[in-house]
């Protein structure tokens, strides 16, 4: 390869890890494995050794991959917060070690997991956890204090501490709860997360610490940045120090020659299944401190330390059976049931084939033999077939639901099938755990767990039974008790005086959701008239289309709706028609589409602002949009906006148009 083909291709490699480092460092949602992402990058670093020229110092080679968003406050690190170099093989380990005896005639290295999860430093002054920021660029981080303030085994006070001690971590999502989530939001049909990184980042970050506080993170600290009044001559000793000060630290193991560390890499590989949380490697380090300051660092990287990635782990197996199962929105996912076997640390004999048309492009039949890996060392995948069975049984979706014998359907341009009973058993407890949330009848006390018991109780059958519920039989639960019981008891007579919208979104009507919701109301005022509304009048809303006209208009012309609504009225649930909006405002007759996330209020604050002043806020950009209020990280809706010449504001914009 020349200079000129060489330096096309380092601009395209560049391109791309800029813009997944991107998807991977400040919107917490990766697009390629790390491994993949790996591979791009020594690519780049092969390409810019053979010419120096390239190199840049805005290459990703030559500094971190995140940068600090604007959600948090900016914390400027005394200490660089630096990346680590990849190693993918013994001969690069080798490598390593001999450019560290170039310089250190006889180290001895430490061994470490090497956590997957967002690096934070944590700073403590006179024993008091003071501020917490993640890595950010390696220079300038965000302050996250507060949302680590909820990480339970992040220590808040230190006994005997230092004026000053500056440590580093890693916070991650352990496995069991990674597996949690993620099953809570396949069954509430959200967008799971991808890996437990993924998860533990978008985590960390939320602006509302309630909701970090209950993603249930913890925490590995493995470094001392800066410390007061201590001396350290060896990395152990810092690490048995941090022990000793109460953090959670990983296991260490110490090695004198390069066999030693290759072995001790290939231990923690086999192991790593009994790891609480997702580990992607090892950690070397050269284990005196001093010899660290002879080695120096380069623009991003220490000399002193290497960090060997596991691949990818794939294996083969035979798929037995597809079994099917029901979501709360009636979609029906196929799932492949294998002959068991030991992957990434434990035993996989099941994993989603997403769709019918998952299961045509890859040709699919039961009795194959299919290549299976952990995407990000969790979640298993059907990665392809790796050998037809002569005897392959092809798989076809049901005609009926499983669960409740309904005819099922598959829309026009949806990859879903989905069962039509809106009162399928399958889908019974998701749609209850819905019914009940807080932006829907709001139903506080009633988990996904509470639910679970009443239906295995016999309680509940249907939404209207929850109305029907008894202090006495309800405090005979696990874990429940008189007073709960009569607070669960208060909290349902409570949402019988629920706003109509929260009613009709509390339904789960496919395509309407809270917003769409109270659009109806606002326009038919009360729940009988939608009974009798056609498509053609619902389309005419703003913001409807045809697809949520329809889904409307059937929902509604079910003998079972109407059994509902009838029982749930008789029960108590008011459904009070909305009153009609006295039109005026300064937005009288302007229409406002949200997008991104604003600097000080949340987009529903800033709908309620915009209603308030006689407007309205839709979900969707078209040309009759007056106005896109646009926040940090707007996405496709802001590019639509622009190519149709639509007005785009900024929350300042909006408030002082507001105040003049």
């Amino acid at each position: 390869m020349n200079f000129e083909e060489a330096k096309v291709k380092a601009a395209q490699l560049t391109k791309e890890l800029n813009y997944h480092n991107d998807r991977y460092y400040n919107h917490d949602d990766p697009v390629i494995s790390d491994y993949e992402y790996d591979a791009m990058l020594r690519d780049l670093e092969n390409l810019e050794a053979e010419f120096p020229q390239l190199v840049t110092p805005t290459s990703p080679t030559q500094r971190v991959g995140g940068n600090r968003g604007e959600k948090f406050s900016p914390v400027t690190h005394t200490v660089p917060m630096e990346s680590l170099h990849d190693s993918f093989s013994a001969d690069e380990i080798r490598d390593f070690d001999r450019k560290v005896r170039e310089i250190v005639p006889n180290p001895v290295y430490v061994v470490e997991p090497k956590f997957d999860g967002l690096s934070v430093s944590c700073e403590y002054r006179n024993g008091v956890f003071s501020r917490g920021s993640t890595r950010g660029d390696g220079i300038v981080g965000e302050d996250v204090t507060e949302n680590l303030m909820t990480i339970k085994s992040l220590p808040k006070r230190l006994e005997n501490a230092p004026a000053f001690l500056e440590v580093r971590g890693e916070v991650y999502m352990s496995v069991e709860t990674f597996e949690r989530i993620v099953s809570e939001q396949e069954n509430n049909g959200e967008k799971p997360f991808k890996n437990p990184r993924n998860a533990a980042a978008g985590s960390l970050r939320q602006k509302d610490a309630k909701i970090t506080a209950r993603r249930n993170l913890d925490i590995f600290v493995f470094n001392i940045q800066a410390v007061e009044g201590e001396t350290f001559t060896t990395h152990t000793q810092t690490l048995d120090y941090l022990t000793e000060m109460g953090f959670p630290t990983a296991t260490y193991y110490s090695c004198e020659t390069v066999d030693e560390v290759l072995e001790e890499i290939e231990r923690i590989d086999t192991h790593r299944g009994d790891l609480p949380c997702d580990i992607d490697g090892a950690v070397v380090k050269v284990n005196n401190l001093s010899d660290r300051e002879l080695l120096g660092s380069t623009a991003k990287f220490p000399r002193w330390a290497e960090a060997y990635k596991y691949p990818p782990e794939e294996k083969e197996t035979e798929l037995l059976d597809i079994e099917i199962n029901v979501g709360r929105t009636g979609a029906l996912t196929p799932v492949g049931i294998f002959k068991p076997i030991l992957l990434a640390g434990t035993t996989v004999s099941r994993a989603t084939l997403h769709n019918a048309d998952f299961i045509a492009e890859r040709d699919i039949h039961i009795g194959d033999t299919v290549l299976i890996r952990k995407a990000g060392e969790i979640i298993p995948e059907v990665l392809s077939v790796a050998k037809h069975a002569e005897s392959g049984i092809p798989f076809s979706f049901p005609e009926f639901c499983p669960s409740c014998g309904s005819k099922i359907v598959r829309e026009e341009g949806e990859a879903a099938v989905r069962c039509t009973n809106t009162d399928c058993p399958a889908q019974l407890l998701r749609h209850l755990i819905h019914f009940v949330s807080r932006d829907a009848m709001d139903i506080d006390g009633l988990g996904p767990a509470v639910l679970e018991q009443l239906l295995n109780n016999g309680m509940i059958k249907s939404f209207s039974d929850l109305y029907r519920l008894e202090l006495e039989p309800l405090s005979q639960l696990d874990r429940m008790g008189t007073k709960s019981a009569q607070n669960l008891i208060d909290a349902v007579e409570k949402s019988k005086s629920a706003e109509i919208y929260r009613l009709v979104y509390a339904l789960g009507i496919r395509h309407i959701g809270e917003k769409a919701a109270k659009l109806l109301c606002e326009h038919f005022l009360s729940i009988d008239k939608l009974f009798d509304a056609t498509v053609e009048e619902i389309s005419a809303i703003d913001g409807y289309g045809a697809i949520m006209a329809e889904s409307v208009a059937d929902y509604f012309s079910l003998d079972a709706t109407r059994a509902l609504i009838n029982e749930l009225r008789s029960l108590g649930v008011e459904m009070k028609p909305l009153e009609k909006k006295t039109q005026e405002g300064i937005f009288l007759g302007k229409t406002f589409v949200l997008t991104g996330t604003l600097p000080t209020m949340s987009r529903k604050q800033a709908s309620a602002l915009i209603e308030q002043n006689g407007g309205k806020t839709l979900s969707s950009v078209s040309k009759k949009t007056d106005y896109v209020l646009a926040g940090e990280d707007a996405g496709s809706k802001l590019t639509k906006a622009q190519s149709l010449g639509v007005t785009i504001i900024t929350e300042a914009d909006l408030l002082n148009m507001i105040e003049s």
